[in-house]
C-alpha cells in the first residue's frame, strides 16, 4: 500500500519539537604534514532559522550546535560547559 501524502511521519512525530536540524559542510583546507596538523574549513547551517557560523576547526560545530541544545534545556556536563566558555572567551 503506498504512503498517506496526507501524513509525514517526521512532522507529527512526538519528538519534532524537541529537534534541530543542521547542515554541515567541510573541506580540508591545507595539510601539514611534517607537523602533522590538518587545517579544516566549512560552515554549519541552522535549517529551522537559517543562521550560518563558518568554522575555522571541528569544535566548532560542537559549539554552535551546543547553544540549540541549551536553547532546548538541555543540561551539559559542568567540563563541557566550562570549555565552551573557555572557547568563547579565546575568540574575542
Amino acid at each position: 500500500m503506498p504512503p498517506d501524502p496526507s501524513f509525514d511521519e517526521e512532522r507529527n512525530s512526538p519528538h519534532e519539537s524537541d529537534s534541530q536540524a543542521f547542515i554541515v559542510r567541510i573541506w580540508v583546507e591545507e595539510i601539514d604534514r611534517v607537523a602533522g596538523q590538518t587545517v579544516w574549513r566549512g560552515h554549519i547551517t541552522h535549517v529551522p532559522s537559517g543562521e550560518r557560523r563558518y568554522i575555522k576547526s571541528l569544535g566548532d560545530i560542537e559549539m554552535f550546535i551546543a547553544g540549540y541544545l541549551e536553547r532546548l534545556d538541555v543540561k551539559l556536563r559542568w567540563s563541557w560547559r566550562m570549555w565552551r566558555w573557555l572557547r568563547q572567551w579565546q575568540c574575542r
